[in-house]
């Protein structure tokens, strides 16, 4: 696929997401217009209930626990989260670990905890709150919409339901490095949260995202 920016107008579809890995990030904010895909079949191991951080030991994959109601057949919108073990103080513990002596830490470090110590029931209300807050630290404002049935025919919307994922990244978005906390002992990894851009990068995360070319 070539890489070329977002033209103006331009209306596109996502999945739902746990902090959002860089690129569906960049695709998110070089849009007009948001759609979330609520109606397909929740499929496993996906940035739907996962993100991933960098560590002193390298990446690492925090996993939200969910509930499916219908199994295998559970719809996104139905999908609950899982309180049986206290998943958000570790991974809370985790983030504070690995990007505490980031330079932008400080600035977001209660909200995000508090972000993460409250409890939802579902999935899709989490990720929305997540969302909501990165819009307004990346001081961005884009609608956001919800389907009320499976896309299938997408055209005339970009569809990036499942462009942007960890264990099959798209090599053709190009990432400028940053400095990442690690930097001096591991290779940049481009193919991470968006957490790791915004503790790194702070208000210039933005431009950055803006600058990526899908």
């Amino acid at each position: 696929m070539e890489n070329k920016p977002l033209h103006t107008g331009c209306k596109a579809l996502f999945s739902t997401a746990y902090f959002p890995p860089i690129g569906m990030m960049a695709a998110m904010v070089q849009s007009d217009e948001l759609l979330i895909e609520l109606h397909e079949t929740f499929p496993k191991q996906t940035h739907r209930n996962r993100t991933v951080i960098l560590t002193a030991n390298g990446p690492m994959t925090l996993s939200v626990p969910v509930l499916r109601p219908d199994g295998t057949h559970t719809r996104t919108s139905d999908i609950q989260i899982a309180y049986t073990e206290r998943w958000n103080v570790i991974h809370w513990r985790a983030i504070e670990s690995a990007y505490s002596s980031s330079p932008f830490f400080l600035y977001y470090r209660d909200e995000i905890e508090q972000l993460l110590m409250q409890r939802y029931r579902y999935l899709v209300e989490f990720n929305e709150r997540l969302l909501a807050f990165l819009f307004k630290k990346l001081k961005k404002e884009i609608p956001i919409h919800y389907t009320e049935t499976f896309q299938r025919n997408t055209a005339p919307l970009h569809d990036y339901r499942d462009r942007f994922s960890y264990k099959h990244p798209d090599t053709n978005i190009l990432y400028p490095s940053y400095t990442q906390v690690f930097g001096d002992r591991q290779p940049f990894n481009s193919n991470v949260s968006v957490l790791d851009l915004l503790f790194n990068l702070g208000p210039e995360a933005k431009e950055y995202l803006c600058g990526i070319r899908l």
